[in-house]
């Protein structure tokens, strides 16, 4: 637990009080900083890669358990309502501190992963897989948190879009990884790959990370000049009083809404996550590496754009205008993305390309905001930055479980093509030159089917040998086992086919749908539209500053 006592009163710990007290009495230098917040998005990346790999591998998972497609879906949905709550007990973080849920919480991660593998049954499967969202969520609320802690507001946009390269890198790591890797290794070595991953980045967290005291986290920090007066107002304050009545103060139109609304904007993301390698190998016959391949065009530009966005949000002061662009932008983009959904000879590189823009576009909506998000929960309370962060990664959390039981809903046909699709296409392939000899004598085979093997009668035995021929005859026989894949599954798969892409275009239309619902909601954030506005008022902020200064100088 964090203690509320600044470090300046304390006995310096050893070594083994150093992996558990890990407060620092006065704020960092730069180069201290820039690493704290180093480790963070390392930490951040290496958490999503160990969540995101099951999706690269999905189709791998569900063979090897036999899993239904609806059961993996519950995988999701389960393990996503898991995480929202894990997220709320993560809002305790202003009171315990954040550094050591990250640590440790990364540490059991790992192993879980490690175990993952291992699991002997679907069911021990999902119970490992829903603990490692229960430390996901708890770690999601946590390391935003320290984020904005070693951030003043003037560099928060950078800081946050390099902490949100955290999932995205992560995606990308996992679909690099794999697209590079599946043709040579099985689905368990690539989870295995992401645990031995965390426990490296653990043992440098161990050692490396630490986090503000309470009374230098509790307050806002808008340059690197106030560093001074921060120290010297944190003797005043009472941690204690600054922890009371956090919930309440978050729970605003400003703080609830902006949660929801940016979770609905990512609900093309989560399909990326989720469902992208199911969707272009279902809809477009894509393999599981070529699927991978290509969104790794995505999760590059978001990356790229994320740190851009962030750097120029912070050189213009604003929030407000990126994302409108960005929003707006991501709208028509998706848009025409739905458009292709029903048209199975669109180019990998029209893909591709519209996959950049997606990800330019997220980058240049998502840094800034979630800049302008905990500068809102500093506006009612710097002291509830957790509590702020866990209502957000509340509703994020539940709106992702919502969204993946809803997939399978609307798009019905993915069932079907997930079970058996496979298993169709190559008994359609095996079983080819006996379907031609069946498809042209239609007549006797409807006759022969309806005598079970061995009870043929012998006239119609006798004339079928006649019509077909003994040895064209005995190739439909071979290819018995795949005629009857065929036909137990061809038909429900073949109309899948055939209504898959309408029904995923339904599903893109609800994430436009999304990304138009967060539009509104970016005029409740704090912060200004006008760069020349905001340039005034850190003028004026650091006015202020060095005139508290002098009194505090003066009384001492």
């Amino acid at each position: 637990m964090t203690v509320s006592t600044s470090a300046d009163d304390a006995a310096t710990p050893g070594l083994a009080g150093r992996l558990w007290r890990r407060d620092l009495a006065h704020y960092p230098e730069s180069g201290r900083r820039y690493a704290y917040l180093a480790i963070v998005v390392v930490t951040t990346i290496v958490l999503y890669y160990l969540l995101y790999i099951q999706y690269a591998v999905a189709t791998s998972i569900i063979t090897h358990y036999e899993m239904t497609f609806g059961y993996f879906i519950w995988l999701s949905v389960v393990g996503n309502a898991i995480g929202a709550f894990a997220s709320l007990l993560a809002g305790l973080a202003d009171r315990w501190g954040r550094a050591n849920l990250v640590v440790y919480g990364l540490l059991v991660a790992g192993v879980l992963v490690l175990v993952l593998p291992s699991s002997p049954n679907k069911t021990v499967y999902l119970v490992l897989f829903a603990v490692l969202s229960f430390i996901e969520g708890i770690v999601l609320v946590a390391t935003p948190a320290l984020i904005r802690d070693f951030s003043p507001q003037l560099g928060r946009a950078t800081a946050m879009g390099y902490w949100t390269m955290g999932p995205v890198i992560g995606s990308l790591v996992v679909t690099s990884i794999t697209s590079a890797t599946l043709d040579t290794s099985t689905w368990q070595d690539e989870l295995r790959y992401s645990g031995i991953s965390a426990l490296v980045v653990f043992v440098i967290a161990l050692f490396g990370l630490r986090e503000l005291s309470p009374r230098l986290r509790d307050q806002v920090m808008v340059s690197m000049r106030d560093r001074a007066l921060i120290e010297a107002r944190a003797r005043g304050i009472d941690a204690e009083q600054q922890a009371s009545g956090h919930w309440r103060q978050m729970l605003r139109l400003d703080v609830v809404g902006s949660a929801f609304a940016i979770s609905v904007y990512l609900l093309l993301y989560y399909a990326a996550v989720g469902n992208f390698v199911i969707y272009f190998s279902s809809t477009f016959g894509y393999s599981e590496q070529r699927a991978n391949g290509l969104a790794n065009w995505y999760w590059a530009a978001n990356a790229v754009a994320l740190v851009l966005a962030g750097l120029l949000s912070d050189r213009l002061g604003v929030r407000k205008p990126l994302m409108l662009v960005g929003g707006i932008g991501s709208a028509v983009v998706t848009a025409i993305f739905a458009t292709l959904a029903t048209h199975p000879d669109t180019e990998y590189s029209t893909f591709a390309a519209l996959f950049v823009a997606i990800g330019i576009l997220g980058g240049l909506t998502y840094a800034p905001w979630m800049a302008s998000f905990t500068e809102t929960v500093e506006r009612h309370n710097p002291a509830a930055t957790a509590t702020g962060l866990a209502v957000w990664g509340w509703i994020l959390r539940i709106v992702v479980a919502v969204s993946a039981a809803f997939v399978p809903i609307v798009v019905t046909a993915v069932t079907p093509l997930v079970e058996h699709g496979a298993e169709v296409q190559a008994a359609q392939a095996q079983a080819a030159p006996a379907l031609a000899i069946v498809n042209a004598h239609p007549q006797i085979f409807a006759e022969l089917a309806e005598h079970p093997a061995g009870s043929v009668p012998p006239d119609l035995a006798a004339r079928a040998a006649q019509e077909v021929g003994a040895a064209d005859l005995a190739v439909v026989q071979q290819a018995g086992p795949q005629l009857k894949v065929l036909q137990e599954h061809g038909a429900e798969v073949q109309k899948a086919s055939l209504e898959g892409p309408g029904q995923w275009q339904t599903w893109w239309w609800v994430c436009l749908a999304g990304q138009i619902v967060f539009l509104p909601f970016i005029f409740v954030m704090t912060g200004r539209w006008s760069p020349r506005r905001a340039r005034e008022d850190a003028e004026e902020h650091e006015r202020a500053v060095a005139r508290e200064l002098a009194a505090l100088q003066s009384q001492t």
